[in-house]
């Protein structure tokens, strides 16, 4: 117990003394969660749109100021033809056009009336926001009229036969950052535990220290919990800001047990370090350590549901997510904080989750107790 915590020792010192990597660890989080709840929106709203309304007659007005006042549409522009419009997208003044020919209001009355909503398909958010705002208002505009043209002809039509109430649990108002908040902690504990694992073992190689310290008393298991300890606390500390500060700032609600939440991430944390150690043994240098812990990074954003749905993916890439531990842990963390639900609700996502904390390691101690020797 004495040396390993001379070595934890050690190392609490090297991390407190270069401030500027300390103050990079901690506010790290707290820039991102700014980042997510002021600059960055999954949902696209006031879209840059022209118009070439070449009816503009009662009915192509009134469309347009449906589309207006969805809050998808900002009307930035009238243009006299669908080729102005592709020319506005084409420059980026634009995000979406809307056509409508001459005669819209006679094919109205025929029951023949065709518009055009041309949508910039390079951005994904703009076409899903667009899309289904366009399909939704165009909707709506089409029952108004059935039924204005119902009751001119002396008859009675409801304007909704059928209607679907739909309530979203959790998150009734869709803000983005209820929906990211847990992915967030978990990403970062994720690239945390593996970047400062990894780099701190990396270095004292490249240093020529870890010769040093085995030539001590420390055994590879006291050297290990020593040098991961520090790093632990630090990862801690890192969720209680951006969890304090998403809770008591931005009322990001918090539904679920802190406590359970805690162990969880303990457990979570574990498997970082292991990956962490996983790379510290393939990498040699610290610029080798930095492109692997990159490239972790970039799969757990594409593959593991931190902000694409997982299951529209094909098998083999869902294969390839369910080797990222953070795979598990979202799950989880938005079952706990979002939902409020308890253990017995994620128990198939823990189970799977201590029995890759197991694995991983294991693994990281048969290398790097490989390496070593």
């Amino acid at each position: 117990m004495r040396r390993t915590s001379a070595v934890m020792h050690r190392e609490l010192i090297e991390r407190l003394r270069d401030r500027r990597t300390l103050t990079l660890i901690l506010s790290i989080p707290l820039i991102q969660l700014l980042l997510f709840a002021y600059a960055v929106k999954l949902t696209a709203y006031n879209l840059p749109t022209v118009v070439a309304d070449m009816s503009l007659d009662t009915y192509s007005r009134a469309l347009i100021g449906a589309l207006s006042t969805s809050g998808y549409f900002a009307i930035k522009a009238y243009v006299a033809s669908e080729d102005e419009v592709l020319h506005a997208i084409d420059n980026g003044t634009a995000r979406a056009g809307v056509v409508i020919p001459p005669g819209f209001a006679a094919n109205v009355e025929r029951g023949q009336a065709q518009t055009l909503v041309i949508l910039d398909g390079s951005d994904s958010f703009s076409v899903q926001s667009g899309y289904m705002a366009a399909v939704a208002v165009a909707q709506a505009f089409s029952a108004k009229l059935i039924a204005q043209k119902v009751n001119r002809l002396g008859g009675h039509l409801e304007m909704q036969p059928i209607k679907a109430s739909t309530r979203v649990l959790y998150n009734p108002n869709r803000a983005d950052l209820v929906f990211v908040m847990p992915g967030l902690i978990a990403m970062l504990l994720q690239v945390l535990a593996v970047n400062m694992t990894a780099q701190s073992i990396v270095r004292d190689y490249e240093l020529g220290t870890i010769e040093q310290i085995m030539a001590t008393p420390v055994r590879p298991l006291e050297l290990v919990i020593g040098k991961l300890t520090p790093n632990i606390l630090f990862m801690i500390i890192d969720q209680l800001i951006i969890t304090l500060v998403g809770v008591f700032w931005f009322g990001v609600p918090f539904r679920g047990s802190p406590w359970s939440l805690m162990g969880l991430s303990f457990l979570f944390i574990c498997s970082g370090l292991g990956l962490g150690l996983l790379i510290s043994s393939a990498a040699r240098t610290q610029k080798e350590a930095e492109q692997l812990a990159a490239l972790l990074m970039l799969l757990s954003l594409l593959l593991t549901g931190y902000i694409y749905p997982r299951r529209p993916m094909p098998a083999v890439v869902r294969a390839v997510g369910n080797l990222i531990p953070l795979t598990y842990f979202i799950v989880i963390a938005r079952g706990i904080i979002t939902k409020g639900v308890g253990i017995a609700y994620l128990w198939h996502d823990i189970i799977a989750l201590a029995i890759y904390t197991t694995i991983v390691l294991i693994l990281a101690a048969i290398t790097f107790k490989r390496r070593l020797d």
